[in-house]
């Protein structure tokens, strides 16, 4: 009993470090957030005033907000699609022991996630451009008559932002991908194949039910860090050209540390947080259940 109590003491110590940072750049943030959400207050000043639910109201009146709210949602529905499905096809390739140099590819393709989203954007500005690289190679070898404006025309830019993001993420999830393959026990495959089992067969009725759980973990990973997205969009675009690319993160650093909107508003923007958390929160919630549906039917 002794030696218990020492174990869980010990998983205590261990585990307080990062306790205390949760609740400092965590748990204190959101309880100050649902503090300064019921207050008119800029963040500059020592007073401000109680005003209620009014930030919430003001919110949900602002015709903005519900436009980065729209485009939250257009850009998840843009990248989940392809961040499940084109590093699947990748881990696929990749997982093939036959393939020579496949560490390299793994390599390559993962590169981009260790590098600073906000460092990609710069880059990316130029390189997407009116007289960028992309612009240069499609007019040479004859896809456009003349450069498109990727970041600055409306009808673009959005699907410009996308496929960044695809780019940039798909080194982590292809990993994701790798682990739930990895996972899979090759017993299962020599098995089928004394069957007749070969090529599509295989991977439709073993890899991809197999494949189901680790597929909803990266589906709600994927979900919720796409309708965070801020420093990719903040970089290339800052919300625009006419708030097309604008989402809630820009919208509310918008009215919580720019000037683009005059004095800054941290109580209104606390107020659109904890609106837009409540949707991720829900969603969370609702993702999680279904996995738990998934796991049980496949037990």
């Amino acid at each position: 009993m002794i030696a218990k109590r020492k174990v869980e003491l010990w998983c205590w110590i261990f585990l307080f470090p990062t306790l205390a940072l949760f609740v400092m750049f965590q748990g204190w943030p959101i309880v100050a957030s649902l503090f300064y959400a019921t207050r008119d207050w800029s963040g500059l000043t020592s007073d401000s005033s109680y005003v209620g639910l009014q930030n919430f109201i003001n919110v949900a009146k602002d015709p903005y907000f519900w436009n980065a709210y729209k485009n939250s949602f257009v850009f998840m529905l843009g990248v989940v699609p392809l961040h499940l499905f084109v590093p699947l096809i990748l881990a696929v390739i990749l997982n093939r022991p036959r393939l020579k140099g496949a560490s390299i590819y793994r390599t390559l393709i993962f590169l981009p996630v260790v590098t600073t989203t906000s460092i990609v954007g710069i880059i990316m500005v130029f390189i997407w451009g009116s007289d960028g690289a992309v612009n240069d190679a499609l007019v040479k070898i004859g896809l456009l008559d003349a450069p498109i404006n990727w970041l600055g025309d409306a009808k673009w830019s959005m699907f410009t932002v996308i496929l960044i993001s695809v780019w940039k993420n798909l080194g982590i999830n292809m990993i994701y991908w790798l682990a739930g393959l990895q996972g899979i026990p090759k017993d299962l495959y020599e098995a089928a194949e004394v069957d007749g089992a070969r090529g599509t067969k295989l991977f439709f009725h073993i890899t991809v039910p197999l494949l189901v759980p680790i597929g909803a973990v990266i589906l709600l990973l994927n979900v919720v860090n796409s309708l965070k997205v801020f420093d990719l969009i903040k970089t290339m675009t800052n919300g625009g050209p006419f708030f097309a690319t604008d989402v809630v993160s820009t919208y509310i650093y918008r009215y919580a540390f720019s000037s683009e909107m005059g004095l800054p508003q941290l109580g209104y923007a606390s107020a659109a947080g904890i609106f837009f958390a409540i949707t991720i929160s829900v969603l969370a919630i609702i993702q999680s259940v279904l996995n738990k549906r998934i796991k049980g039917r496949g037990k």
